[in-house]
């Protein structure tokens, strides 16, 4: 599904670096593999949403995308550095490819790969910044500001702890305000970053306020938030190992017990706004009707069907999370940008999290589904008021 007034399929040397950021302004895309990418692209809203590929495949995926299937949606080709490597002092952009590059920039190269393969825009290939590690960041932000290109998108990926009080989310704030362009901040963490602390969320809108050209990516729930909130675009990751970020060594954590990978696909349960696995969703819902999904991929197909991993269920579970969640982005983009906005947003979290008790009393099984803790809290942090540079007319956009 592809949109020909979103972005031209070959960059043109007489683009302006506003081109891409009015591109980006205001959508909300979606995270994928490029091994995945050919069942999202024909699921997004092509003038709400777009494309973010992941992986170091990414830009050579989307120069196909663009050179040989013409494709012209909104497409950003992330290198996704800091899932295997560290940033440093030395190295805030390091180099992840095999030995032999040595003597070229990988912040260079990148860039120009990915200006190459025909993106929207190029994104850093940053390396983990973890917790406190403000030297990293501090390289990072100078070298950003050493090439003065307001047109590349920065890649923030920090662990979620520079979240966790006001002193270090005003440090990220002070540095991020450093930096000309688009900055997109990514939380790291286990299983729910932002369940972490319990201020992340409304330190997560304060730096969305604070920082100008700030964006949100691998942040599950919050994208829809950030979004709210003002940001320039967020990104929403297609699948689980997407929607936030482990760090570099370290082995994603799994609420399913005895471990292994997971038998069925994760199906997003529109009421209560989480995503559960299928074959558990069944289970809960056990002799009881499960819920009837009116979204456009599932047009009244029961939510208990996704059990297993046997085709085409994937790939039906997938099509029926990106639509609902397009949905859910239609009616974001109709609201006014601004305080209205933020309101809808949290009223949505609290009739959701109103939902459990509802669900769990049909069941006839107290704790059968639990309130996450990340949409809890969006549900507890009510918009007050908003900065006046928030409440500018949102940008147009058409179905």
């Amino acid at each position: 599904m592809t949109d020909p007034s979103a972005v031209p399929s070959r960059p043109r040397p007489s683009d302006s670096a506003s081109d891409g950021m009015a591109l980006l302004r205001g959508r909300m895309l979606i995270q994928t593999r490029p091994t995945l990418v050919k069942g999202v692209s024909e699921q997004i809203a092509p003038s709400l949403s777009g494309l973010l590929l992941c992986g170091d495949k990414a830009a050579r995926t989307a120069q196909r995308m663009r050179r040989e299937e013409g494709y012209s949606g909104v497409l950003l080709a992330d290198p996704a550095c800091y899932e295997s490597v560290s940033a440093t002092e030395e190295a805030p952009f390091p180099e992840n490819k095999p030995a032999g590059f040595f003597m070229n920039d990988p912040l260079e190269v990148s860039l120009s790969r990915q200006r190459a393969a025909g993106v929207t825009a190029p994104i850093t290939p940053t390396g983990y910044i973890h917790a406190e590690d403000s030297d990293a960041l501090r390289a990072a932000v100078l070298r950003m500001d050493g090439l003065g290109d307001p047109s590349v998108i920065f890649a923030v990926p920090v662990d979620v702890a520079w979240l966790r009080n006001e002193e270090s989310t005003r440090q990220l704030i002070g540095f991020l305000q450093m930096v000309r362009g688009p900055k997109a901040i990514m939380l790291g963490g286990q299983m729910d970053p932002l369940a972490r602390y319990a201020k992340a969320v409304a330190h997560l809108r304060m730096l969305i306020a604070e920082v100008p050209d700030a964006a949100l990516a691998r942040a599950d729930l919050a994208a829809f938030g950030a979004l709210a909130s003002g940001a320039l675009f967020t990104a929403f990751g297609g699948s689980s190992g997407l929607r936030h970020i482990v760090a570099p060594g370290e082995k994603a954590q799994t609420s399913r017990k005895g471990g292994g990978g997971p038998t069925a696909p994760h199906v997003l349960h529109p009421e209560l706004m989480d995503f559960y696995l299928g074959d558990n969703l069944a289970d809960k819902y056990g002799g009881a009707p499960a819920p009837i999904c009116e979204c456009y991929a599932c047009e009244g197909r029961s939510l208990d069907i996704f059990i297993s991993n046997h085709t085409p269920l994937p790939a039906q579970a997938a099509a029926h999370n990106i639509a609902v969640l397009m949905g859910w982005l239609r009616d974001l983009c109709a609201i006014p940008a601004g305080i209205k906005r933020e309101q809808w947003w949290h009223n949505r979290c609290r009739s959701a999290v109103d939902q459990y008790p509802l669900v769990n009393a049909t069941l006839r099984q107290p704790n059968a589904f639990k309130v996450p803790e990340q949409l809890d809290r969006w549900a507890l942090a009510a918009p007050d008021s908003v900065p006046a540079a928030l409440e500018a007319p949102r940008t147009q956009h058409t179905r």
